[in-house]
């Protein structure tokens, strides 16, 4: 994986000396299941002749590489990642003829065979450096030029790309070759294939400049029966019509088709005119309707891309944060204003903010804006600061210059940059020109500095309940004490009815350590006051005493679903910085969790508890708070109305802490169909879980995993399948699943992840101690032999943190001081592993206090 990178100083000078014009891609899928073949031709200009450069090109075999007509040795040029381009003309034209390998990994060309047909399925993922596995190219986002593909593969399949499909020309005994209209100017990342016997339902919209854009819904034949396309269509138009309003710039390409793929890494990606998606997004089994929704959110944040990011791209991967921040704020809003998922901000609080006050508070935070010196900088950096702090910090500067000023700047960006590639300074110029807001300031303190302010408010109330003084005070952490702006507002709640009401509300601009609010002296002090109502500002919120004692005896009672997210989350992170005990969060969920409506607050609560009660409580209590936790959990699931969404999501919780005793006798009665709870249907997927749970209970193995395989002969049965194997609670069990992704390279992407979570998956937890040494023999090798997909979810998620003890975490101190020239990015992310460790056992000795 070294030898792969790129530096942003390379980037710069050959930025600097080449103007791409554009690529002629031929490919050919049907020479076999391992390679494919590639040509590439590329014409560009050189602003200093005879000087040299390099294209991008990883691939099994160069077979030839001929410049301005002269043909050169690849044995001399090509390393199997670049080839070294001597004695450039002004104008050039260079051919490349390859060999491309298949990936399994979820980067690059991707191949998939269906376990339940045989059928093979193709597609891309380039982002960020990997359109160079398909074809040569200048693998950066500002060398810009337009792209031709022209493929040849198997005459029954679909080929999708990102101009329209054209029609296809028999090439031979049951092949066909497409060959595509140029694409307009754009960046490699963003191009892509997708070819196989995929199934398509199409439709189409009148854009508004009044041009008609084809829609099509892609998804693999097995999974067919179970896509929804009329309502993924009828979100698509809902996300279109909002975006074209709002921006003022009609859709820049010429179709639209969104494809769901297997095997996938991410959530979805904006190919332009061709967004990729998970295919756990097609549902064949119930699903919570925190995925119905975060669905919908993916649908419109790609749909967003196409203005942000393709239309016009960054020019260099420092401001990805602004390409996938502007996604997640845009997608949000359209789907609370756009879609019947009104309460999305709502959803944004308790997912997105959550995940982003997380990671704002590790060692490896950073500014919004952060150094990215190559390319692993930007991979170890899709985290919670690029989305989720971005998209709540645009939140901040849309409510900071209007929402009105804010989508006219935006609308003048896209106008004026159209086709081009931009930095955070021309986005800010026309907010300015918009707002009248001097924003460099403001930009200074929120996207060049890391850290998260905390706001408390001071109330001083006369003995009649008056207030005579309101202060909002701010600190910040010492290691980050930057005091910044916010825009905020402030709600007061009062028992009306048996219910917690706002009953007033002020909006103003806080500024400094101190904030004084003279518009609420002489009224009534209420009996909840919050900070940051309405969630406009990115920080954490503290309750005063007396407001915390009313929110945590009425917590259930607060009416609007965002005030109770919000205190949720206070109540959360006090627990996480050990300022309040573990014990007495898992009392607060189990008193209130019943009466939560809003599905991805319920399904984020109880993953608290979870963790909560696994890792935050004192370890002397741990076995009995999971027990109670789960008890509270099935009395709930009974408790539940028929068929709904908190029925469903507590029996998943119960299923996922259940691990001895009753517990397991209600999990197994469940799987057989001897115990029913009405309205719920044990489908395949909660059948894969609960027989996952029975598993790690050691009450069922593998034959009872054999025997459901059978019964599910799909991708994600075998999936499914790999994570009860790993779960077996044994020596032999743990053994045989780290060595089948561990030591053997052959399992694909999706079953690394699951066998994973089943690794990590230990009731009892000595079967991992054994394991503690083995991972850091590990992590260095894997980093260099392996993909980078494959080696960060290696790293990630097979550190043993469970074990949530001392010797783990000087264990891992003790390889980041024998590994001080480790590359960074693995660095970092074992960095980030021992700090959720330690902040654990922080948590552990406030609870046993």
């Amino acid at each position: 994986m070294p030898g792969e990178n790129l530096t942003r100083l390379e980037a710069e000078e050959r930025a600097a000396l080449v103007q791409v014009h554009d690529y002629d891609v031929v490919l050919d899928v049907t020479t076999g299941p391992e390679v494919f073949r590639s040509t590439t031709t590329v014409r560009f200009q050189a602003t200093t002749p005879g000087a040299s450069t390099f294209i991008d090109a990883i691939t099994a075999e160069v077979h030839s590489v001929t410049l301005n007509g002269v043909a050169l040795d690849p044995a001399e040029v090509s390393d199997g990642v670049r080839i070294q381009l001597p004695g450039l003309a002004a104008e050039n034209e260079l051919v490349v003829v390859a060999d491309g390998r298949y990936m399994h990994t979820g980067e690059g060309l991707h191949r998939f065979v269906d376990p339940a047909d045989g059928e093979v399925y193709l597609y891309t993922q380039f982002e960020v450096p990997d359109s160079r596995r398909m074809f040569a190219v200048f693998e950066q986002p500002d060398l810009k030029a337009a792209f031709r593909f022209t493929v040849t593969a198997p005459s029954h399949w679909q080929v999708v790309s990102n101009q329209p499909t054209p029609e296809p020309v028999a090439a031979g005994e049951g092949t066909a070759t497409w060959a595509f209209e140029p694409t307009p100017r754009m960046s490699s990342y963003i191009t892509a294939l997708i070819a196989g016997p995929y199934d398509v339902v199409r439709d189409e919209l009148t854009s508004s400049d009044g041009r008609v854009i084809p829609l099509g819904v892609f998804s693999r034949k097995s999974l067919s029966q179970y896509l929804d396309a009329d309502y993924i269509f009828e979100k698509t138009k809902q996300g279109f019509a909002y975006f074209e309003e709002k921006f003022d710039v009609p859709y820049p390409f010429t179709k639209y088709d969104q494809l769901f793929v297997p095997e996938y890494n991410a959530g979805a990606m904006e190919n332009a005119g061709a967004v990729t998606f998970t295919e756990v997004y097609v549902f064949r089994s119930k699903v919570t309707d925190a995925i119905k929704e975060r669905r919908v959110v993916t649908i419109l944040h790609e749909l967003a891309h196409m203005w942000f990011g393709d239309l016009v791209t960054m020019k260099w991967w420092n401001d990805l944060w602004l390409n996938e921040s502007f996604a997640e704020w845009a997608s949000t809003i359209a789907t609370a204003e756009a879609t019947e998922w009104v309460h999305a901000w709502t959803t944004f609080n308790s997912m997105e903010k959550s995940w982003a006050y997380r990671q704002d508070q590790l060692p490896s935070t950073h500014p919004i804006v952060a150094e990215i010196r190559d390319l692993e900088d930007v991979l170890v950096n899709f985290d919670g600061i690029t989305y989720a702090k971005g998209g709540s910090v645009l939140k901040q500067l849309a409510a900071w210059v209007g929402i009105e000023a804010f989508f006219t700047g935006v609308s003048a960006y896209f106008k004026k940059h159209a086709w081009g590639n931009t930095t955070l300074a021309d986005l800010l110029t026309e907010l300015e020109a918009a707002s009248g807001r001097d924003l460099s300031g403001w930009s200074k303190l929120w996207l060049e500095t890391a850290g998260v302010n905390t706001l408390r408010p001071e109330i001083i109330a006369d003995a009649e309940g008056e207030i005579t003084s309101f202060a909002v005070l701010q600190s910040a952490h010492p290691d980050y004490p930057t005091i910044r702006p916010h825009r905020l507002a402030i709600g007061f709640y009062n028992l009306v009815d048996g219910k917690l009401v706002r009953t007033h509300r002020v909006e103003l601009d806080v500024d400094g350590e101190r904030t004084d609010v003279p518009e609420l002296i002489g009224l009534a002090r209420p009996d909840l006051v919050l900070l940051n109502d309405d969630d406009l500002a990115y920080a954490k919120i503290r309750l005063d005493d007396a407001s915390q004692a009313v929110a945590l005896a009425n917590l259930s009672k607060i009416e609007d679903p965002l005030a109770r997210a919000m205190v949720w989350s206070s109540v959360w992170d006090a627990t996480r910085d050990a300022e309040t005990g573990a014990s007495d969060y898992l009392d607060l969920v189990l008193g209130n969790i019943a009466a939560e409506t809003e599905s991805t607050t319920l399904r984020i609560v109880l993953a608290n508890a979870q963790l909560a009660a696994s890792s935050y409580v004192a370890p002397e209590r741990r076995g009995d708070a999971r027990r109670a936790l789960a008890d509270g959990l099935w009395e709930l699931a009974q408790q539940a109305e028929a068929g709904s969404d908190a029925q469903f999501q507590f029996v998943k919780y119960f299923a996922a802490l259940a691990e001895s005793g009753s517990h397991i006798d209600e999990l197994a009665a469940l799987f057989a169909g001897e115990r029913s709870l009405d309205g719920l249907d044990i489908d395949t997927d909660l059948g894969w879980e609960l027989l996952i749970a029975l598993v790690a209970a050691g009450r069922a193995g593998d034959a009872e995993i054999d025997a459901r395989l059978e019964s599910d002969k799909t991708a994600t049965g075998q999936e499914s399948a790999a994570h009860a194997r790993a779960a077996i609670p044994t020596a032999e069990g743990k053994q045989r699943a780290w060595d089948s992704i561990v030591e053997a390279d052959t399992a694909t992407n999706s079953v690394v992840r699951t066998t994973a979570a089943g690794f990590v998956r230990a009731g009892d937890r000595e079967l991992l101690t054994p394991f503690v040494p083995r991972y850091f023999d590990m992590i260095g090798r894997v980093w260099t032999e392996r993909s980078y997909a494959i080696a960060e979810k290696l790293v990630e998620l097979l550190y043993p943190a469970t074990l949530a003890n001392r010797e783990l975490v000087e264990a891992s101190h003790a390889w980041l001081a024998a590994n001080a020239d480790a590359a960074p990015a693995l660095r970092r992310l074992v960095v980030e592993n021992v700090a959720g460790v330690e902040r654990a056992l922080a948590a552990q000795e406030r609870d046993a206090a």
